[in-house]
């Protein structure tokens, strides 16, 4: 699954399209249209080492094009783009991590609708596309929805991570379905060994990890739509749909049988610690649900797919919702619709311009036709796998709600509730702070 043919000159919509369609099975490079001299300015939030990797990628648009790309990093970026928007001045390119702000964004007309061409080739490249597709729509200043953005480089957050010597040494099997996760879990404790390290400890964030658990459990136990609704609150906090994955949480998480340390430890023990349990002999825990970053923190020395390993974190079999997906990622829109900005956009879904970072580490991709021989590890190239498979991708329910509840009272509301507030209780509680931040 290598690049795609050389793309000579402007090509019509048609052939762009099945070009890069045909994009994995042939050996290519991008080769774009001469636009010598024409600039293009990028603001983001990647600093180093991500910035060079970027800055790499870049490089392979400009020696095509002969344009000329100037890329910014910050981590002030959210308050940057609000104040260059506001003064008229934006860089032609912004690289959201929220696709929140990017919408909040977007209804002041600030950013450009990408169109038609750019859509059409996410819909024909990317796994899942029509979530990507709808995750970077929004309302202009008028209140009709466009597309406005490409995603790329994006996290998955559905994992459970285990030790592969300590489910062969107690005969377990990695589950298939939601019900067999459940049954996993009973037949570790009934065997005497705890099954879960949960830690929602991350300082003034303190809470954000059930939140994570509380949105797939969210995406597996109902339709996409109702996920979509509760992110905006047409949907009710309060609903008895989020009280019921609340306790399912919950029947995890304030289980002293479990869970290490027992049901008090969750929200006192950091998230970064809270794996640890995986690799102490005899092991403390057997399964850690948490995103694709957390070896990050593991003890050093340990190498993936020996020392540790993952699994999707499954769906109910009975209730035929496919294989959802919670992530993250960046979505990168334009403010400035011109010539150069335009082929950029098209060059974001060349798979040369994925592949390129996967050489680098630390990037994962839903695209469909890169090469996935040229990720950095055997563990990217299973993640990439989880994201083919899905059949319903959703970001980050906390990161799309008002800040003042998706990292105000759903983290502090979550850590409430394993400290012994009952569902409703935190509920009503999370609901009335939504409706008074209005």
């Amino acid at each position: 699954m290598k690049l795609l043919k050389s793309i000579v000159g402007i090509l019509t919509l048609s052939l762009l399209s099945s070009n890069f369609a045909n994009a994995g099975s042939h050996a290519y490079t991008y080769s774009g249209p001469d636009i010598s001299g024409e600039k293009l300015t990028i603001l983001g939030p990647w600093l180093a080492p991500e910035d060079e990797s970027f800055r790499d990628v870049i490089s392979i648009f400009e020696n095509a094009t002969g344009a000329v790309v100037e890329y910014g990093g910050s981590d002030e970026f959210e308050q940057i783009i609000n104040i260059d928007c506001q003064a008229g001045s934006p860089p032609d390119i912004a690289v959201f991590p929220q696709p929140g702000l990017a919408a909040n964004i977007a209804a002041t007309g600030c950013l450009k609708p990408l169109g038609p061409d750019v859509e059409s080739l996410v819909s024909s490249n990317y796994a899942a596309a029509q979530s990507w597709i709808d995750l970077a729509t929004y309302k202009d200043e008028s209140g009709f929805d466009k597309f406005y953005g490409v995603f790329y480089r994006v996290n998955v957050k559905s994992l459970v991570w285990y030790s592969p010597d300590n489910f062969e040494d107690n005969g377990y099997e990695v589950p298939e379905t939601m019900e067999g996760l459940i049954a996993l879990t009973e037949q570790m404790a009934a065997d005497g060994n705890t099954p879960w390290c949960i830690g929602l400890g991350s300082g003034g964030a303190t809470g954000w990890p059930a939140t994570d658990w509380m949105e797939d459990v969210m995406l597996r136990s109902y339709p996409p739509f109702v996920y979509d609704n509760w992110v905006s609150n047409e949907l009710k906090f309060n609903d008895q749909k989020i009280l019921d994955a609340m306790d399912f949480f919950g029947s995890f998480a304030l289980n002293d049988s479990y869970v290490n340390g027992g049901a008090k430890a969750v929200a006192t023990t950091d998230f970064r610690d809270s794996p640890n349990g995986l690799f102490s002999s005899p092991a403390e825990c057997m399964m850690h649900r948490q995103a694709s970053f957390i070896p990050a923190f593991f003890p050093e020395g340990l190498e993936a797919g020996v020392d540790y390993d993952f699994f999707y974190f499954p769906a109910f079999a009975e209730k035929d919702l496919g294989k959802p997906v919670l992530g993250g990622g960046t979505v990168l829109t334009a403010t400035n619709m011109n010539r150069v900005t335009t082929e950029f956009m098209k060059f974001l879904m060349h798979p040369e311009a994925h592949e390129r970072f996967m050489e680098k580490g630390g990037f994962l991709t839903p695209h469909t036709g890169v090469d996935t021989s040229k990720y950095a590890s055997d563990t990217f190239r299973s993640l990439h796998e989880v994201l083919q498979n899905a059949t319903t991708f959703r970001f980050d329910g906390s990161d799309l709600m008002p800040g003042w509840v998706g990292a105000g009272s759903f983290w502090t509301g979550m850590v409430d509730y394993t400290n012994g507030k009952s569902a409703k209780e935190v509920a009503d509680a999370i609901q009335a702070s939504w409706i008074a931040g209005q």
